[in-house]
């Protein structure tokens, strides 16, 4: 896993990616649009059937620890996580708003697998309370395409909030 601080130079032609970073962005729309809306149980379905989704510490990134907080491999492993957090009421009612920027595409190799890293940053507004940011770092994915559609076979997300609230169980 690749940590910000590791430049990565692209291995692609420039027009190939100004195509792939749009059709990127739009995944991104997508993917918060679904995630800010409460529709937790449909996130599973933006990953390939054996994706990965982990959630690490940048420091344990950049030591190459690949512990992480949230960690699910596979769709099913994804949906259960998802039921549980939609049909689970120990939290106070809140909205989650992401926010991407910064899409890079890294790489796209012969499979058509694509690489690309963006900024995120998770902001919450609890409902009797206060906006406050999150979670902030950076998405570094993997992408496979499924009947046409982009899907993710991989989102390592770090993170750089060195000091976590205790509800961290919305995906990022």
């Amino acid at each position: 896993m690749r940590t910000r601080f590791e430049f990565s130079p692209r291995k692609i032609d420039p027009a190939r990616a100004i195509a792939l970073r749009q059709e990127i962005e739009e995944f991104h729309a997508d993917y918060c649009a679904t995630l800010d809306a409460g529709q937790v149980e449909a996130w599973p379905d933006f990953f390939t059937e054996d994706g990965l989704y982990r959630v690490t510490a940048r420091e344990n990134a950049e030591l190459g620890l690949p512990v992480g907080l949230v960690y699910s491999e596979g769709r099913a492993m994804m949906h259960d996580r998802a039921v549980a957090i939609s049909r689970t009421q120990m939290f106070a009612p809140r909205y989650m708003l992401h926010l991407v920027s910064n899409t890079r595409v890294i790489s796209e190799s012969p499979n058509g697998e694509i690489e690309s890293q963006a900024a995120f940053m998770l902001m919450q507004t609890l409902v009797e309370g206060p906006t406050t940011l999150h979670l902030a770092g950076t998405y570094y994915d993997r992408y496979l395409r499924q009947d046409g559609v982009l899907k993710l076979k991989e989102r390592q997300v770090v993170y750089d909030t060195t000091i976590l609230a205790n509800d961290l169980v919305y995906p990022v």
